[in-house]
């Protein structure tokens, strides 16, 4: 490099001034190369750039095992209030009209009997009442089990949306449920009656040779029957996980979601079956850790307190422990509520990853809402012979 002249400096926009402090640069040839450094070639601001798509739940490709298992956490953590939220909400207000509506019918068919002279009737009025309280608690159970086929539906809803980085309320996830949320509870209902019909027909087959004096026979077959219920259970259980997320997502009816399962469970099933258990066992051993404590606390505390044999102590003391032991129960089924369905919800999207290519599909949709988008194509509507709509109207804008 040339040495410079004396009292010559040159700034950051390579203009030469002269000790003078005149402007004026010296005339150079036509060929030389101007003075100073080269200029770095910054890249200039378009007006069509947008930033890369926000991250969601889940990469947009078909999902490892450790990100099946823990992406349902995740669900619970990112949104919990219309998630672990409305699901103790909805749980909590179905355990309190089953005890109000069990409870008051109990004692109104029991206290009758108190009245009552004795006479030869009572058996009868027990048995009366026994049969009526029964009959009443079929209806908490169809409530809980409607309850719970809403409740799975706005869940299947709530991972799709958390997996393409979206973070909705809950009344914008019942506004994107409306038309088919009663769809998953209708199919939760019809599979609840299904299978108490199976339990009554095992139980039909092992009275028989029970009324007819065989009791190894019966015993038998209730142990050979009861198995079978498993298996099957297991298969036809695991073959139609699919069908809320089907319902939800899709848009189908009950019995297209039914064929849609049937059809993306296929080679499948044992990775299934194996990760749902799986998640089970761990929701059921992490209910044990915590529960234990609490019956164990409520096997002796009432003893502790009430050392004299105090019998009112006593009932209070275990009436306190009792609830809250439901209470701690409550917000584990709702936690697990969260996760299972979740679970579920992310296997299916795995599925069609895999065999339909829904991850550029959801890429897509990423991509065009980050640009400011608002007719983009539901990514999770199946076109028939699979695949994912491109031109649907979406209801997701």
């Amino acid at each position: 490099m040339p040495e410079a002249v004396e009292g010559t400096r040159v700034t950051d926009n390579d203009r030469w001034q002269s000790p003078s402090g005149s402007g004026t640069p010296p005339e150079q040839p036509a060929h030389s190369a101007p003075v100073g450094p080269p200029q770095p070639n910054y890249p200039q601001h378009q007006s069509g750039w947008t930033p890369p798509p926000k991250p969601g739940l889940i990469p947009l490709r078909p999902l490892e095992f450790g990100t099946i298992l823990g992406a349902p956490y995740r669900v619970l953590r990112r949104n919990p209030r219309p998630t672990f939220g409305v699901s103790l909400l909805i749980q909590g207000s179905v355990l309190f009209i089953t005890f109000l509506v069990v409870g008051v019918a109990a004692y109104l068919s029991f206290s009758r009997i108190d009245f009552e002279a004795p006479s030869t009737e009572t058996d009868q009025l027990i048995a009366g009442a026994f049969g009526v309280t029964l009959l009443t608690s079929l209806v908490p159970i169809a409530l809980s089990v409607v309850a719970t086929g809403v409740m799975q539906g706005m869940l299947v809803l709530e991972a799709a949306r958390q997996s393409v980085g979206e973070k909705l309320r809950f009344a914008q996830l019942w506004a994107l449920a409306k038309g088919r949320v009663w769809a998953v509870a209708g199919y939760a209902v019809a599979l609840s009656i299904a299978l108490l019909l199976a339990i009554a027909l095992i139980v039909g087959a092992v009275a028989v040779p029970a009324l007819l004096g065989d009791a190894g026979i019966a015993v038998a077959l209730a142990v050979l029957l009861g198995l079978g219920l498993i298996v099957v259970g297991a298969w036809i259980g695991t073959k139609l996980a699919f069908v809320p997320s089907v319902i939800m997502l899709e848009r189908t009816s009950i019995a297209q979601a039914i064929r849609r399962s049937w059809g993306l469970t296929d080679q499948v099933f044992w990775k299934m079956l194996g990760t749902l258990l799986l998640v089970t066992v761990i929701i059921n051993v992490a209910s044990s850790i915590v529960t234990a404590p609490v019956q164990v606390i409520g096997s002796l505390l009432p003893a502790l307190l009430a050392p004299t044999g105090d019998v009112g102590a006593m009932i209070a003391t275990a009436a306190v422990l009792y609830l809250v032991l439901i209470m701690v129960s409550l917000v584990i089924s709702a936690i697990a509520l969260v996760i299972q369905s979740a679970t579920t919800a992310l296997l299916y999207i795995d599925q069609r990853m895999r065999k339909e290519g829904l991850d550029l599909e959801l890429a897509r949709y990423v991509e065009a809402r980050q640009t400011g988008a608002t007719d983009v194509a539901d990514p999770y509507v199946a076109l028939p012979g699979g695949g994912s709509a491109g031109s649907a109207a979406s209801p997701w804008a």
